[in-house]
């Protein structure tokens, strides 16, 4: 059938719909019965989208077939064009979820049929699901590799110049631990290349390329990116712009919603990205804690295996090291809060959170020390020279002014309120989940300046009515729920000596 496009102005995320009238001339409903997809066609154009069907003239006309914004910016096509519409196959590649559902080891082609499919948006959030679910159930050596791989080459992948290109990545979900900004500049003042893309937040108050964008543009194309490394060693750019590994942005929005999180898809999906952005040489940060992704050693220890399997197969020289991941990292949680403590480390100022800047230099001293003309042991003090002297700073502002300073900084949320400890004591323990639930609760990472401002850490004596964390916030109803949700329960835990456990502050 020809059909001419509408677009319907509803964002559907990720997923590719088509929008047809109930009264469309060319839809019989025994054929809609007979299929949920369908194939639009424009000269060398193809687009696989889901069928919703309306009821109102007013959305879609009769002749008319109506694209979601997803779709619509997918197709390319001015509205009006005339298309051709036509049922479409369903993917062939289903077969093997079904199989991988069924507890079988998938080949090699299999997966990257499964991967290219998803890749080009041929898959609804629930096949994506199945999908994954039917690896979180198990998955061999093997096929870890063959998904790292398939994922890797689903997009673009980057080449350099140099023959060391370095690297390094934080496994997550501590909150404040806004390394990348301060080992990047510090590691590229050294000399040593280190281009760093970096994902924006989706469960988390904020993510590196969120906190970057509080001080310079991180939506950099290729070239650049390339532009940016060439003058300053560096870059922090937002990874989803330049097409690395997109099928790991598209499973992870469906993996977290239904809290799959398993050590399989986190390898593959570190490690494609890693191997689509050139890295030889990377260092993984593994947070240990009662409240972090990874809860004990142990799990460390075999998420350390897996990474060393898969990057000993695709050549990029890995060191996992496990950090503490018993509370938040800095100060601030959320975008506004967290550049500004990466600045005040970077700018060596007396209030500068001094656990980021320890974290920092460790992780940056040890990537230095990749350097062949590095004595092993020198990295931590170069990195501190570094520092110290005020050169990572330099650098750091030429990476902003590269990828293009703001001329405005985003303001802290205007609403803003204490949450009192309700008894004196000692913190025993902050809950990092629960202080990133709030963080999201008050608008982080959308509302650039709301978030948490975080005044007690693990260890310190607390006086009752003392301020644990400020609160900020830009909407009223956000302020509110976030303040009733902290009141009930803050995050942070208080014992009254050192033999006594805590019990949670309220």
């Amino acid at each position: 059938m020809k059909l001419r496009i509408r677009r319907v102005a509803l964002d559907t995320l990720r997923e590719n719909v088509a929008v047809l009238s109930a009264s469309c001339a060319a839809l019989r409903p025994e054929a809609f019965q007979a299929f949920r997809r369908l194939k639009i066609d424009h000269e060398s154009r193809t687009l696989i989208a889901s069928l919703d069907v309306t009821h109102d003239r007013a959305l879609v006309g009769p002749d008319e077939i109506g694209l979601t914004d997803p779709a619509f910016r997918r197709l390319g096509l001015s509205e009006g064009t005339e298309v051709s519409v036509s049922p479409a196959q369903r993917p062939q590649s289903l077969d093997a979820v079904g199989e991988k559902i069924s507890g079988a080891t998938l080949t090699g082609l299999q997966i990257e049929t499964i991967v290219q499919d998803i890749a080009a948006y041929r898959y609804s959030d629930m096949e994506i699901a199945a999908f994954l679910v039917g690896c979180a159930g198990f998955m061999t050596s093997a096929e870890l590799l063959d998904l790292t791989r398939a994922m890797a080459n689903a997009g673009a992948t980057l080449h350099w110049p140099s023959p060391m290109v370095v690297d390094k990545h934080c496994i997550g979900g501590i909150p404040g631990n806004r390394t990348s900004m301060i080992v990047v500049p510090i590691v590229a003042a050294h000399g040593l290349v280190i281009p760093k893309t970096s994902s924006r937040a989706i469960t988390s108050p904020a993510g590196t390329a969120d906190t970057m964008e509080v001080l310079a543009n991180v939506d950099l194309s290729v070239a650049d990116m390339r532009r940016v490394v060439e003058e300053c060693n560096g870059c922090l750019v937002w990874g989803g712009h330049v097409n690395l590994s997109p099928v790991d942005d598209i499973l992870i929005g469906v993996e977290r919603p239904l809290n799959l999180d398993t050590r399989e898809q986190m390898v593959a999906s570190i490690m494609s990205k890693k191997m689509a952005a050139g890295s030889t040489h990377l260092l993984i940060d593994v947070p240990v804690g009662p409240t972090a992704k990874v809860r004990n050693l142990n799990d460390a220890l075999r998420l350390r295996k897996l990474f060393e399997y898969v990057s000993d197969q695709i050549g990029i020289n890995v060191e996992v090291i496990v950090t503490d991941g018993r509370q938040p990292v800095g100060r601030g949680v959320g975008p506004v809060l967290e550049a500004r403590d990466v600045m005040a480390v970077l700018r060596n100022e007396a209030a500068a959170p001094a656990d980021l800047r320890e974290k920092s230099l460790q992780l940056a001293g040890k990537l230095i020390e990749r350097d062949p003309m590095v004595r092993g042991g020198a990295g931590y003090r170069i990195a501190t020279e570094l520092l110290t002297s005020g050169v990572a700073l330099a650098t750091m502002d030429r990476i902003i002014d590269a990828q293009g300073r703001k001329s405005t900084a985003p303001a802290l949320g205007a609403l803003h309120r204490d949450i009192l400890a309700p008894e004196s004591g000692i913190v025993r323990a902050a809950d990092c989940l629960r202080i990133a639930q709030l963080a999201r609760l008050v608008g982080a990472p959308l509302d650039r300046g709301a978030g948490l401002d975080l005044f007690k850490k693990v260890g310190d004596r607390v006086e009752q009515g003392e301020p644990l964390f400020r609160i900020y916030a830009a909407e009223q109803s956000h302020f509110e729920l976030t303040i009733a949700a902290a009141d009930e329960e803050s995050g942070f835990v208080l014992g009254a000596n050192s033999q006594q456990d805590g019990k949670a502050a309220s």
